[in-house]
């Protein structure tokens, strides 16, 4: 931990926590503007925590990651002896010798790190982001006394069982430790880079790898235009309609062909430069596998389709229940929600709203959707806004048809698919060539102890009596069994007395199986009878 932050035992940080929470009025309910507040009191590791929180509108309600995108995304300013020394240190040489001007005053400091604008000896000019040295300290200290005080947050009368603190510390810090390795930021820069090398409008930042490590992190310096500088586009003369459908387009093919997209693309991550979209800031980046993928464009079928059955299949692939599913609720609700989009054309439906309606709807139901999926609907629900301030008649959905160039995800394509017979035969070869994909799932569940078998059944009173009898001849087949076996082995091994020179208890047993097994046999052939 840093000098100037001397080591504070636990039971003196969980009183100011406490403390901070008695003053806030926590115990009274922890209302959304209530709870950025108290993070905000608690400091920047907190103020972070409350950032990352607000991209998870799946674990806590829509209110309360409405009300903590407004945390404050500035920190106090570390002192530039501070800076200097972590800089020197990380980078192993005096600050002269790196940099032939290194600014004092810093671009922006934030709750994790501060940025710095320099110029190499080479003459490049650059800007380093140097992380605040112990914040992984500070950080893993105050996650580890909210995990023991996870309690005490439940007592919010605001907030009740509505959010599952553990979970959410526990995808937190996960989260926050990727954040904090420059290394992975780097990394991340450089597969943006690559997959959008050809395409000339779209560019991110150079890395200095020689001037980069876990903790201090160098990159080219971006100027240009902010997207929400609009009067500034205007008179550089940019055509803001073009950048919206521009953006719009480069971030579709990120979530749809890539599967590797930026998760917090708010105005201050992106620059318009010498006619390109230049994105900055790529530490927080949101990755879909294949199948998640493919899952999401099965879902934006489903909905065109109203398809109630392929939207519950789809969530139940996509995501991990935490117990048993209510199907024939979840079915209503899929009805219902599905029923709202039923008669719009999809191109004037709006995608972020759809996502965060299909995320609520799992969540009610227990279902817990990979991480992706929650970033991904926040994603959307931010460059909306920008693109939409570029070019107020654009819309996201429209994007997206326009850039995937299969005619199952536009209404009208679908529409007439399910009015030919050759939608009946595309469907069930593209079901059946997911079928090992489904057994691998269902394998692994089973593997988990987690597979469930759901059967839905009317009431009957002949079918419970059948069922019954089922069970008592299974109950009493496995018996029969275990007196055949367990007699056989009495019968050679077993305890005095003997006859026929057999253990008579052993005899006993296998007498009794046999009974058993000529009474089921006899009681079969009547019914078939």
């Amino acid at each position: 931990m840093a000098a100037n932050n001397p080591l504070r035992g636990d039971a003196a940080r969980l009183k100011e926590i406490l403390s901070i929470l008695r003053r806030r009025g926590a115990a009274r309910g922890l209302t959304p503007e209530k709870l950025r507040l108290v993070l905000e009191d608690l400091g920047p590791t907190f103020m972070k925590i409350g950032q990352l929180l607000s991209l998870r509108s799946d674990m806590i309600p829509r209110e309360y990651c409405q009300e903590l995108a407004k945390l404050r995304t500035e920190a106090a300013p570390m002192p530039v002896a501070e800076v200097r020394a972590a800089v020197e240190k990380e980078l192993g040489a005096p600050l002269p010798a790196l940099f032939s001007v290194f600014e004092e005053a810093p671009l922006g400091s934030a709750s994790i790190a501060q940025v710095h604008r320099a110029t190499l000896r080479s003459g490049e000019s650059v800007v380093v982001k140097v992380q605040r040295p112990g914040i992984y300290e500070t950080m893993e200290q105050d996650i580890a006394l909210l995990r023991r005080a996870a309690g005490i947050a439940r007592l919010a009368a605001g907030t009740g069982d509505a959010i599952d603190f553990s979970m959410v510390l526990d995808e937190l810090w996960a989260v926050s430790q990727q954040e904090m390795d420059f290394l992975r930021e780097a990394a991340n820069a450089e597969e943006f880079a690559q997959r959008n090398a050809g395409i000339v409008f779209v560019s991110c930042p150079k890395i200095y790898r020689a001037f980069t490590t876990r903790h201090v992190l160098t990159m080219e310096y971006i100027d240009g235009f902010s997207p929400d500088d609009l009067k500034a586009l205007d008179c550089a003369g940019y055509d803001r309609a073009e950048i919206a459908a521009k953006l719009a387009d480069n971030y579709i093919q990120q979530i749809v062909d890539d599967g590797f997209f930026h998760a917090d693309p708010h105005p201050g991550n992106l620059r318009i430069r010498g006619g390109q979209i230049v994105w900055i800031d790529l530490g927080m980046m949101g990755r879909l596998s294949p199948r998640d993928q493919k899952l999401l464009g099965e879902a934006v079928r489903a909905i065109a389709r109203h398809d109630v059955d392929g939207m519950r299949r789809v969530l139940l692939a996509l995501g991990q229940p935490k117990g048993a599913v209510d199907h024939a609720q979840m079915n209503a609700e899929i009805d219902a929600l599905l029923s709202r989009y039923a008669e719009t054309d999809l191109e004037t439906v709006s995608m972020p709203q759809l996502l965060d309606d299909v995320l609520a709807l799992a969540k009610r139901h227990g279902i817990a959707l990979p991480p992706g999926m929650s970033m991904l609907a926040r994603g959307l629900s931010t460059i909306e806004g920008v693109v939409v301030a570029l070019d107020p008649h654009f819309n996201i959905m429209r994007a997206t048809a326009a850039r995937i160039s299969r005619g199952a995800f536009t209404q009208e394509a679908a529409r007439k698919k399910l009015k030919s017979a050759a939608a009946s035969v595309y469907d069930s070869l593209d079901k059946s060539l997911d079928l090992p994909a489904l057994a691998a799932d269902w394998l692994k569940a089973f593997n988990r102890g987690s597979a469930k078998l759901n059967l839905e059944l009317s009431p009957s009173e002949g079918l419970a009596r059948a069922l019954l009898a089922l069970g008592n001849r299974l109950i009493l087949s496995l018996i029969a069994l275990a007196l055949l076996t367990g007699g056989a082995l009495l019968c050679a091994n077993g305890p005095a007395p003997f006859a026929l020179g057999a253990s008579v208890l052993g005899l006993v047993c296998v007498a009794l199986g046999l009974c058993l097994s000529v009474g089921l046999m006899l009681s079969i052939l009547r019914k078939r009878k």
